[in-house]
């Protein structure tokens, strides 16, 4: 499980980031100060530190630089209202991996937060294997029962989300945030409804029948654990 560590004083935003990032391979650890982040980043190991910068206790430039001294190579997002570019490269010059402005989509800060977390991650094949099914989305070689099944990007997506929340029921609202992540405002209200027959009848082998891709009637969509 991927553990991030976040550093935002305003409550509200602090913990809306917490529960937009959390999930069944994401834990996130939130503090308000630098001197709590001191504490947990002494106590426990992060793989990835997002941190806001203006605190009411100093700037998170000087944690982020005694990090750096300290040889810990850990991705660092900052996150901050100063939209200047001389404060961007500041914080890169202090070592930061991305930078970004409030303020900002859900999506973008998840679409960041993935990319630091790949670039972090072992250089390893990361397979799934399910039933049937091998997923590997990282070389987006998709196959059941050994046979390769060609997939769109949309459809990759809405699977991903799917099978790393396996055995829990994902809202219809969820899916559509996670999925169509190309910032656009509207997305057609069948859209999603079209995709998960499209993904059906790629993986299942009865799709009027479903033994995978269930619906779940008046929440949204799960991919069933088979015993």
């Amino acid at each position: 499980m991927n553990h991030i560590f976040l550093l935002e004083d305003d409550e509200t935003l602090g913990r809306g980031i917490a529960m937009a990032l959390t999930g069944p391979e994401v834990s996130v650890a939130c503090r308000p100060t630098l001197a709590q982040a001191r504490e947990a980043l002494a106590e426990e190991q992060f793989d990835l530190l997002i941190l806001d910068i203006n605190l009411p206790d100093g700037s998170s430039l000087d944690l982020l630089r005694q990090v750096r001294a300290e040889g810990d190579a850990t991705p660092v997002i900052l996150l901050t209202a100063n939209d200047l570019e001389l404060d961007e490269v500041t914080g890169l010059e202090a070592g930061a991996d991305d930078y970004i402005t409030k303020p900002f989509s859900l999506a973008v800060l998840r679409a960041r937060v993935n990319t630091q977390l790949r670039r972090g991650a072992p250089n390893v094949s990361r397979t799934l294997s399910i039933g049937p099914f091998t997923f590997d989305f990282d070389r987006m070689d998709f196959r059941r029962d050994g046979t390769a099944v060609e997939l769109s990007k949309t459809e990759q997506r809405l699977l991903r989300v799917l099978v790393e929340n396996r055995g829990h029921a994902v809202p219809r609202a969820t899916l559509v945030d996670r999925v169509w992540t190309d910032g656009a405002e509207f997305v057609e209200e069948n859209a999603l409804s079209v995709t998960v027959k499209r993904l059906r009848s790629k993986l299942e082998s009865d799709p009027s029948k479903p033994e995978y891709l269930k619906t779940v009637y008046g929440i949204g969509y799960t991919w069933a654990v088979k015993s």
